[in-house]
């Protein structure tokens, strides 16, 4: 029973091996050769590229993209502002959002909420963030506070409260 176990375990790890080796021919297509394409002087900043993976809700894996190399078709164009990674922690009351944009001063960073979406910008002399997370419907924007330690910026946005007459069927009636 324990041998069954084990073999189910390790194709896990085959899995996530051959995701990565697909990860590394997706970036070799894309990034190949990027050097000799890209004409001098064009271009100031850094490239950043990367890939994070985590296990969906359903047990399947979901890849998401970061950095300021975006893919249009086979070709790869690098964009000025650099998309950081970003991570949404749905909570019952809350929603936070963390972002990684080192190396700003935290007076230069602006954040706002519009339309449903958190807009994170950030800008230094060498520097550029851009980043715009869908947020949940039931949000109070004039909620959201903000943290910048470390190169880390933390948001936090209280959710609605649900109404008492959604709670077990109707509006609760005080007994005297």
């Amino acid at each position: 029973m324990s041998f069954i176990w084990r073999r189910r375990f390790s194709d896990i790890f085959d899995e996530i091996e051959e995701m990565i080796r697909e990860m590394e021919r997706l970036a070799e297509a894309m990034l190949g050769g990027f050097e000799t394409r890209m004409p001098r002087g064009e271009f100031k900043g850094p490239i950043v590229y990367g890939v994070r993976i985590t296990i969906g809700p359903d047990g399947r894996p979901i890849i998401e993209e970061f950095g300021n190399v975006k893919r249009r078709g086979r070709r790869a164009i690098i964009e000025e502002a650099v998309e950081p990674l970003v991570e949404v922690i749905d909570e019952k009351d809350k929603v936070v959002v963390i972002a990684e944009i080192p190396g700003v001063e935290k007076d230069k960073i602006d954040i706002r909420i519009k339309d449903g979406k958190l807009i994170i910008r950030a800008e230094d002399r060498e520097r550029k963030y851009y980043k715009e997370i869908e947020l949940p419907p039931n949000i109070k924007p004039e909620t959201a506070k903000a943290k910048y330690k470390n190169g880390v910026l933390e948001v936090t946005i209280e959710k609605e409260k649900p109404e008492e007459e959604k709670e077990e069927g109707g509006i609760r009636v005080k007994v005297e």
